[in-house]
């Protein structure tokens, strides 16, 4: 009865330390490695600028619409064409009619459209900064907008719709200019200091006395304290 007990408790063990054995071979095969990258792409969805990639930061405004196409532009207002019009004397849609808004007062056009409350109290003028951003973002420009559009991600993109708009107006208004490329923050630094070097190199050294100048012999000391000594020849000093 003993002998037949411990064959059992042996099988059992036996089968135990297989189990475990086959366990821990199974994880090694089949073990999976932390992704250098969370997630997956989505199809036709683009990233946000400066999100997963290393893009550049965006510019200004002005940096895009310098070389704006309004031609462009008209193709990507396309999308818009669902709630707004463009066109002068056209009619209001689930969105106003965008006809002149380049330089107009936000969400003061009279145009007879329903703004919401976050939009029209805004204040200030639809400038190139102010149509860049709520091309970008409505609900952030204006939380609380009742505007649906996510935006155009794109800078190009909102630069070109910019300047479509800007031709459908009375008045067209000019683009401005692309901003001068500022100095990059580690060449100014460089720049900086070597003026530094070379500028206050004099303002450093101290001012020798003529009686210093006399007990340095071998150098030649050219300042406007201090008259010039030169070779190994001690000053003589006259009476004064």
């Amino acid at each position: 009865m003993d002998n037949r007990t411990n064959t059992i408790a042996g099988w059992v063990l036996f089968a135990g330390i297989v189990a475990l054995g086959g366990t821990i071979v199974t994880g090694e095969m089949y073990r999976a490695e932390r992704p250098e990258k969370m997630g997956y792409p989505i199809e036709g969805v683009e990233p946000e600028p400066g999100q997963g990639g290393g893009e550049a930061a965006e510019q200004p405004a002005a940096f895009y619409l310098a070389s704006a196409d309004p031609a462009k532009g008209a193709e990507v207002f396309k999308k818009c064409t669902a709630c707004h019009v463009a066109a002068k004397g056209g009619p209001n849609g689930t969105g106003p009619n965008l006809w002149g808004v380049a330089g107009s007062g936000i969400a003061k056009r009279p145009t007879g459209f329903a703004y919401s409350p976050a939009l029209s109290g805004k204040g200030g003028n639809w400038s190139w900064d102010n149509l860049f951003a709520w091309l970008k973002s409505p609900r952030d420009f204006a939380p609380g907008t009742k505007m649906t559009f996510a935006g155009l991600s794109k800078p190009e993109d909102r630069a070109n719709v910019i300047a479509f708009l800007n031709t459908q107006g009375d008045a067209p208004l000019p683009l401005p200019a692309a901003p001068a490329q500022a100095k990059n923050p580690a060449q100014a630094a460089a720049e900086q200091k070597g003026h530094g070097a070379q500028g206050d190199k004099g303002a450093k050294q101290p001012v020798l006395t003529e009686q210093q100048a006399a007990q340095s012999p071998g150098k030649n000391i050219h300042d406007q304290a201090a008259p010039a000594v030169n070779g190994r020849a001690a000053q003589t000093k006259t009476g004064h």
